[in-house]
């Protein structure tokens, strides 16, 4: 990593070793800059201004989240495991990450910039959900409804737990956290039904195996 890559790195890191104990409101590129061992005017290397900055994290934060969502929002196979993954991992990263979520969503209600990236990131995931939940009911496996409020209504459900949960130290039980999601996910989008059909085929698969 380039020394440009490593300064701008530890002003993101120590945004969020900010984050953890107060809220956006109170931080300063002053303060800032000394948590992360450099000079005021690098700042302005990299960003704007601390707005940019959040937009910065936000964006690196949903970056994070795709990647990690990419089993259940574009693999092959049974649904369930695929989402179980998924969700396991968004909790990881939510968890190491979460005062980025709420940081920006307090702060969008009085900041129209804010208020925009906010609104932006949870659109892009409404939409990538809202296609995959039209995928597996073309293919069947989801009853059909109207899969785009079905797909806000989960969003804003992980949104709040997530943020109410590890928006700050000390945070909420991980794994607590991760059951919830995963049973309210499942038990939405594919019933008991399916859960017990893919029960069934892994108990046969560890007794063939």
């Amino acid at each position: 990593m380039r020394k440009s890559e490593r300064t701008r790195q530890a002003i993101l890191d120590a945004a969020l070793k900010f984050l953890w104990t107060h809220p956006f409101r109170d931080l300063t590129v002053a303060e800032l800059m000394s948590l992360a061992g450099t000079s005021r005017s690098a700042f302005y290397q990299y960003f704007e201004d601390l707005h940019g900055l959040m937009e910065a994290l936000l964006h690196a934060i949903e970056e994070d989240i795709f990647d990690v969502a990419t089993p259940w929002l574009q693999g092959e196979g049974d649904p369930l495991p695929l989402l179980e993954q998924s969700l396991e991992s968004l909790v990881r990263v939510c968890y190491q990450q979460g005062p980025i979520l709420r940081a920006v969503s307090d702060a969008a209600p009085m900041d129209e910039r804010l208020e925009k990236a906010w609104a932006d990131f949870l659109k892009d995931f409404d939409h990538a959900v809202t296609q995959r939940i039209e995928q597996h009911q073309d293919a069947g496996l989801i009853q059909p409804f109207d899969a785009r409020s079905v797909a806000m209504a989960l969003n804003r459900m992980n949104a709040y737990l997530l943020i109410h949960h590890f928006g700050r130290r000390p945070r909420g039980n991980r794994e607590s956290v991760q059951e919830a999601i995963l049973r309210v996910w499942t038990s939405t989008l594919y019933g008991d039904q399916l859960k017990a059909d893919f029960e069934i085929r892994r108990r046969i698969h560890e007794i063939e195996g």
